[in-house]
């Protein structure tokens, strides 16, 4: 016989634990999605709001642009002259002319022990026979050059030191060590030039540094300025959402995604600029590079340096919003 429910109309419930879990687990997946519909919304309407004023935002974007590319120019700078300066390395290479009575034997194995040493990047060994070979092509006395009996070149070891613009101490120990040497007839190297050099380089790397800073807090100045200026002008749809009961952070999400706009813009605004000038002037560089038998090439942004600027412009445009928002969204109260 056919089992007859003596409850039809009792209502089945799930088990606890599975009810439970599937209760969390679709309020948390509401909450993200929210979450989610909010801050894109926010995004794309402060970007509206950027192209509903198009003059003042030019003019905003425009100056900050303009700031950023001022201290991006000059770190572009400073990196090509680092670069110019790294082919001049081998002008502060150290020259070791060895005694008379040294071997080509005894010299081949004194530049090997040189090698070893961790401070020196090259060594070149020129023999006497390598230096006569070029002199006799250079100073143009071959016939007088035939009449001599001995060589009187010596041998030479030219010595090239790692990092030579950076460390002025470590070079003159090392250009000491080999002076000592027993080996060594006389040792030569400009000290002065390569004082002078580092003096350019280190001077170049602290005004760098210094002009970001200073464009910095302008840039971070500048957007805290217009975002003030941005909530004076939105005062009543501000205290008009504190009386419905929105929160601070609901208030400030929309003017945070107007300073990440304006510092983003402007970054990529600086970066044109800083290229578009590189582009005038790479020609004539490369032209004056020809000219001197040089292989200096104009360094652009490279893919790294790009997404840092752009963060570093949108990261102090959000900082100097926040911290403007911080303080007059709470003065801001509903009388």
């Amino acid at each position: 016989m056919k089992q007859i429910d003596k409850y039809p109309h009792k209502p089945k419930v799930a088990k606890p634990e599975i009810q439970q879990n599937t209760r969390a687990g679709g309020s948390f997946t509401d909450r993200l999605k929210a979450y989610r519909d909010q801050h894109a919304q926010a995004l794309f309407s402060s970007l509206g709001r950027l192209f509903s004023t198009p003059f003042t935002s030019t003019m905003t974007i425009g100056v900050l642009a303009i700031a950023i590319s001022l201290a991006s120019g000059f770190y572009l700078v400073v990196v090509n002259l680092q670069q110019l300066t790294s082919g001049l390395e081998a002008s502060n290479q150290i020259s070791l002319f060895l005694r008379d009575e040294i071997s080509d034997a005894h010299a081949k194995q004194y530049a090997d022990s040189i090698r070893k040493n961790p401070n020196v990047k090259d060594v070149k060994l020129i023999t006497k026979k390598q230096a006569m070979q070029e002199f006799r092509g250079f100073s143009g006395f071959g016939e007088a050059i035939d009449v001599l009996e001995k060589n009187p070149l010596p041998i030479v070891i030219q010595v090239l030191p790692k990092d030579a613009l950076v460390d002025k101490q470590s070079l003159t120990k090392l250009f000491e060590d080999f002076k000592q040497s027993t080996e060594v007839d006389f040792a030569q190297m400009d000290l002065a030039w390569v004082a002078r050099l580092q003096s350019i380089v280190s001077t170049a790397q602290l005004g760098a540094l210094l002009l970001t800073v200073v464009l910095g807090l302008a840039v971070f100045f500048i957007a805290g300025n217009t975002i003030r200026l941005e909530i004076h002008n939105r005062r009543e749809e501000v205290i008009i959402a504190k009386l419905v009961g929105a929160t601070n952070g609901f208030i400030q999400r929309p003017f945070l995604y107007t300073g990440f706009w304006i510092g983003f813009l402007s970054g990529v605004a600086a970066w044109f600029i800083v290229t578009v000038m590189m582009l005038i002037l790479r020609q004539s560089v490369e032209n004056l590079s020809g000219l001197y038998e040089g292989a200096f090439h104009l360094l652009f942004f490279s893919y790294e340096e790009t997404l840092i600027l752009l963060a570093i412009s949108s990261l102090l445009a959000v900082f100097g919003s926040w911290l403007v928002l911080h303080i007059q969204v709470k003065q801001l109260r509903p009388e």
